[in-house]
C-alpha cells in the first residue's frame, strides 16, 4: 500500500508539474502588484523641434483648454543630452513635450507614453515577468527614476516614479492609447499588458468597421482595454494602412467634436481625416504644429 500511495503522490506531482509547465507555455498571468496610479499621471510623449515647441503647446491648449507647467531645459536621459521640457495639462489628457537641443540618445523618442508607477523596482520586475523587454534600465532623472520597456508587438512605453508624489487634477475624460499591432502578436500583447496593468478587456470586436483605419470597405479587429493606467485601443491590422492611420498615438475624447475642430483650425491645426462616424463615436484625425498627430472623438449624436 505504501508503494501504491508513493506512486500515486509521484503521479500527482508529475501531473502538477505538467500543468504548471503547460500554463506557463500558454502565458498564464503572473501574480504581481498593482503599480498604476491614475490616468491623469499618464502622459503622451511628444517630441518636437525646439523652434516648434511653443507653437505646439499653444495650439494644444487652444484646442483642448488647460494650462502648461513651467518650461525648462533638462537632462532626462541616462547619457548626456539637453532638452526643453514641459507638461501640458488639459481636461482630456496630459502630455509631456520634449524639444531636444542636442541629438536624441537612442532609443528615446520611440516611447509613446509615460506611466507613473507607485514603485519603480516592482513595476520593472512585473513588466519583465509579463513578457516585456526592458530596453532602457532604470536610471535617475532630476525628480525621480525612469525606465523604458517594450511589449510584444513593438509597444514602447516609459515607466516613471517621482521622489515627491505629484498631484494632478482628475480628467474630464480619459485619453486612449492607440496601439497598432499584427495578428501574430495581438493576443500575447493583450494578455501580458492586461495582467501587468491589472486591467480588463472591455470589448473585442473582430469585425470592427474598416473606416476606423481608413479602409471603409474592410473590417478589422479592435480590442479595448481599461485599467488605472487609462484606456488602450489595440488595433489589429495587416499593416496596409493609408496615411495618417497608425501615426496617431493617442485618441482624445471631447464633448463636441465640431467645436473642438473649430478651435483647432483657428490654432493652426490641420485636419488630416475629416469627421466620420463609427462605433457610436464621431472621430477625426488632426496634426498639430510641430508634427504631432492625434485622433479626437466624441459620442455620436443619436
Amino acid at each position: 500500500m505504501r508503494n501504491l500511495r508513493s506512486a500515486f503522490l509521484f503521479a500527482l506531482l508529475l501531473s502538477g508539474a505538467a500543468l504548471t509547465s503547460g500554463a506557463m507555455a500558454k502565458g498564464t498571468a503572473v501574480s504581481s502588484p498593482d503599480v498604476a496610479v491614475a490616468a491623469q499621471y499618464d502622459t503622451t510623449h511628444i517630441y518636437v523641434a525646439p523652434e516648434d515647441f511653443d507653437r505646439f503647446t499653444d495650439s494644444f491648449v487652444a484646442t483642448f483648454g488647460g494650462h502648461k507647467s513651467q518650461q525648462g531645459v533638462f537632462q532626462v536621459t541616462p547619457t548626456p543630452s539637453q532638452t526643453m521640457s514641459q507638461l501640458v495639462f488639459t481636461p482630456v489628457g496630459t502630455v509631456s513635450v520634449f524639444g531636444f537641443k542636442t541629438p536624441i540618445p537612442y532609443p528615446f523618442g520611440s516611447e509613446r507614453t509615460g506611466y507613473l508607477v507607485t514603485d519603480m523596482d516592482a513595476a520593472v520586475k512585473s513588466a519583465r515577468e509579463h513578457g516585456a523587454d526592458v530596453t532602457v534600465a532604470t536610471f535617475p532623472d532630476p525628480i525621480g527614476r525612469d525606465a523604458i520597456v517594450e511589449w510584444l508587438g513593438g509597444l514602447h512605453m516609459q515607466l516613471y516614479w517621482h521622489t515627491q508624489a505629484p498631484h494632478y487634477d482628475a480628467l474630464q475624460s480619459v485619453p486612449e492609447n492607440r496601439v497598432y499591432v499584427s495578428p501574430d502578436r495581438a493576443d500575447a500583447l493583450v494578455r501580458d499588458f492586461v495582467a501587468f496593468a491589472h486591467g480588463k478587456v472591455v470589448s473585442d470586436d473582430r469585425q470592427a468597421p474598416g473606416v476606423e483605419i481608413g479602409r471603409p470597405n474592410d473590417s478589422y479587429r479592435r480590442i479595448r482595454i481599461e485599467s488605472k493606467f487609462g484606456k488602450m485601443a489595440v488595433l489589429v491590422t495587416d499593416g496596409h494602412l493609408p496615411y495618417p492611420f497608425g501615426h496617431e498615438v493617442t485618441g482624445y475624447e471631447v464633448a463636441n467634436l465640431a467645436d473642438v475642430l473649430q478651435k483647432a483650425r483657428a490654432a493652426g491645426v490641420q485636419v488630416l481625416v475629416q469627421p466620420f462616424t463609427s462605433d457610436r463615436r464621431e472621430a477625426a484625425i488632426v496634426q498639430f504644429p510641430g508634427g504631432y498627430i492625434a485622433e479626437i472623438h466624441a459620442a455620436a449624436a443619436h
